[in-house]
C-alpha cells in the first residue's frame, strides 16, 4: 500500500489538470499559431508558464486503484500486477485462470 499522502497527492494533480485544462489548451493554441505576431504568442507562453506547474497533465502518475502502487500499472485494468496476480488467484477477475506448473 503506497502512502496516503502520496495518493492523495496524485488526485490533487488530477483536479488541477481538469481545472485548467480548457484554459492550458487555449493558450498553447495561441502560442502554436503562426499567423499571430510575435508579441501575442510570447505573451500566451508567459501566461501558460504562470499557471501552476501540477496543472499540466504530464506529471500525474498511474497509479493502482486498490492499492496505490505507481510502478508496474496495467491500463485498461487500472491496477498493478501485484493486485491483478491476487484477483486472478482469488478468481475475481472473469476470463482469469489460475495456473500452476
Amino acid at each position: 500500500m503506497a502512502k496516503k499522502a502520496m495518493i492523495e497527492r496524485e488526485k490533487k494533480r488530477q483536479r488541477l489538470v481538469e481545472k485548467y485544462a480548457v484554459k492550458r489548451a487555449e493558450l498553447k493554441e495561441i502560442a502554436k499559431d503562426e499567423n499571430l505576431s510575435m508579441e501575442e504568442r510570447f505573451k500566451a507562453r508567459l501566461k501558460l508558464a504562470k499557471l501552476p506547474r501540477n496543472s499540466a497533465g504530464v506529471r500525474v502518475h498511474n497509479r493502482c486503484q486498490l492499492t496505490g502502487r505507481p510502478h508496474a500499472y496495467y491500463r485498461k485494468l487500472k491496477i498493478s500486477r501485484i493486485a491483478l496476480r491476487e484477483l486472478g488467484s482469488a478468481g475475481q477477475l472473469p476470463g482469469m485462470v489460475k495456473s500452476s506448473w
